[in-house]
């Protein structure tokens, strides 16, 4: 079983879009995925969990209440799990950080799934900071996979959550924590900004950079307004197509042992 953080410390780049929409094409192609959405703003749970704000989220493992497992629901899709987020989480930046063990939490929480393998993978929709919530995300994960959207801007807090990533690793909390890679998100062709980006991007980062690229539609807006995934929401379309390639690269990558520890670092 391996933890995969989905993370990037900028909002709006795409990051529970694609913590939900790969995990569904993951649990297409028949891995066991548990998702849990360590976001206090709960978007993932709202698209997943049909009694959204009823279930316990993550943040009962997190002060010691409840076990991961206990917390672990079904979704509608086959394959995939959830344990979801609520409102009692966004009181954890306070809580967490009195504790002791402050930066293993969530580490801690995952060590009874690991023991069970239940799941293939875990993906972690993680908040748009670099508060506990994050640092907890980074020292629980095997790796990271960081949605970078198609602009310049969007470029600015990578080079912050390389550092904090070697923080954590020199800290001793994770010291094997890697990149799986980087995705390209809300790519427009028709631009010659996206285009642009996408070059430069590969150029500094070669491998490390998810040849799928996911495409700008209006379709990802829509699909969590209805309470769905891009699969159920828009079957055929380009963004459909583009987590399912996603999801065929990862695990390509997977089987492959890739993963790069030093290289965003250059």
């Amino acid at each position: 079983m391996k933890v995969i953080a989905i993370t990037n410390q900028k909002g709006g780049v795409g990051k529970t879009t694609t913590s939900v929409n790969l995990a569904a094409a993951l649990a297409e192609k028949k891995s066991r995925i548990l998702l849990v959405d360590i976001d206090p703003q709960g978007s993932a749970t709202s698209v997943l969990d049909s009694k959204e704000n009823e279930n316990p989220s993550i943040y009962s493992a997190l002060i010691g209440e409840k076990a991961a497992a206990e917390l672990v629901i079904p979704t509608r899709i086959k394959n995939l799990s959830l344990i979801p987020s609520n409102l009692d989480l966004a009181g954890a930046e306070i809580e967490v950080a009195r504790m002791d063990d402050h930066m293993m939490r969530l580490r801690t929480c995952f060590e009874g799934l690991r023991k069970q393998s239940l799941f293939d993978y875990i993906l972690l929709d993680c908040p748009p900071s670099l508060g506990i919530l994050m640092s907890n995300a980074l020292a629980a994960a095997d790796e990271i996979l960081v949605p970078i959207q198609c602009e310049y801007y969007a470029l600015e807090g990578l080079g912050l959550l390389m550092e904090v990533t070697d923080r954590i690793r020199a800290s001793g909390a994770n010291p094997t924590l890697s990149i799986s890679g980087l995705l390209l998100t809300m790519f427009d062709g028709r631009t010659n900004l996206n285009p642009a980006v996408e070059k430069e991007v590969r150029g500094h980062f070669q491998d490390v950079v998810y040849k799928s690229v996911i495409p700008r539609t209006v379709r990802f807006a829509e699909a969590p307004s209805h309470g769905k995934t891009i699969f159920e929401h828009d079957p055929h379309g380009s963004g459909t197509l583009a987590y399912r390639k996603l999801a065929k690269e990862f695990l390509d990558r997977q089987k492959q042992g890739m993963a790069f520890v030093n290289k965003t670092g250059q």
